[in-house]
């Protein structure tokens, strides 16, 4: 079976190993995946990842982060722009998340990166998903 949004399934399998608390999890790679996964490493949402080599594509290994009373770091994920419905925002409509208490993840022209650094870097772009 094909899988028609692979970076929404990307983000379920984090949020739902983050609710059960386990320590990471597998996830089928790609490059757009890798860099998201940069991202969430960048901003401390998840503590670490690894490259797996397994034919043909390989898998990321994504190691959760939970703070010292267990509960995960990642108290939300969602997916915002969707292969049926693409979100696209300019620099003036930049999203903000929990009052800037979590992160938007744009692809924009200039490659995948949150929303403050779009800003700084004046470009707007599709905005894939939100984490908190």
């Amino acid at each position: 079976m094909s899988m028609t949004d692979p970076i929404a399934d990307f983000l379920t399998r984090i949020r739902n190993a983050s609710r059960v608390g386990h320590k990471y999890v597998d996830i089928p790679a790609s490059r757009i995946k890798r860099k998201i996964a940069d991202i969430l490493l960048e901003q401390r949402f998840i503590s670490n990842y690894t490259n797996i080599k397994n034919e043909p594509q390989g898998i990321i290994r994504v190691y959760l982060s939970y703070d010292k009373d267990g509960d995960s770091i990642i108290t939300g994920i969602k997916r915002v722009s969707t292969p049926g419905l693409r979100q696209y925002v300019g620099i003036d409509k930049m999203p903000r998340v929990r009052n800037n208490l979590g992160i938007a993840i744009l692809t924009t022209s200039k490659g995948l990166m949150t929303a403050r650094e779009a800003t700084r870097q004046g470009v707007g772009g599709e905005v894939l998903c939100y984490v908190w």
